[in-house]
């Protein structure tokens, strides 16, 4: 009995052959995407880290902020799924919708309806996807802080890049989708 098994006798290239082969696949490399992935998350208390109460304490711009209420405001997503993509947030460190005031509830879908109301504005989007996760396991990238996505969508805006990549291209700049957005806000 030997120890052949079938297909030893196809030749093979050693693995250090192969460095610098291409194989088949193109890559895009998106290194900022790590400051998302191994960046710290914030707990329970308030201002520990929290992405959502350092932004209202930043000038709009640079807190890539769209418009500000008494209770809840409107900044852009720092990592998009589509250009426009923006997150309304209570100033409140609260992590579930429950948990809000009436006032902060009244706000919350007040800015929801106005951020909308932006976006067709300024960018025409043929629909939206509206909504939050509640905690880590619902997919909460910041569960300690409560926030409601609103992304813009438009027919083709999911291609191969995110199913097989992993990647989003995005043809408007952060600080450009803001402008617009800030530029088209509704009156109060």
């Amino acid at each position: 009995m030997t120890d052949e098994r079938p297909g030893d006798d196809i030749p093979t290239e050693a693995e250090h052959e192969l460095v610098g082969v291409p194989d088949g696949f193109d890559r895009l490399w998106t290194p900022h995407r790590m400051a998302y992935i191994t960046g710290e998350r914030p707990s329970k208390e308030a201002g520990d880290g929290c992405p959502f109460c350092s932004a209202p304490e930043r000038d709009d711009e640079d807190g890539l902020i769209v418009h500000r209420g008494e209770h809840c405001y409107v900044v852009m997503n720092l990592f998009p799924y589509n250009p426009g993509h923006v997150l309304v947030c209570p100033y409140r460190h609260v992590s579930l919708y429950v948990d809000l005031t009436d006032d902060e509830t009244t706000e919350f879908t007040r800015l929801t309806k106005s951020a909308v109301r932006a976006l067709e504005a300024s960018s025409g989007p043929q629909g939206f996807n509206i909504g939050m996760n509640q905690g880590a396991v619902a997919g909460a990238g910041v569960a300690a802080h409560l926030h409601q996505h609103i992304v813009p969508r438009w027919g083709g805006d999911m291609n191969f890049l995110p199913v097989v990549g992993q990647t989003k291209a995005l043809p408007v700049l952060l600080e450009d989708a803001r402008s617009r957005l800030a530029a088209a806000w509704p009156g109060e």
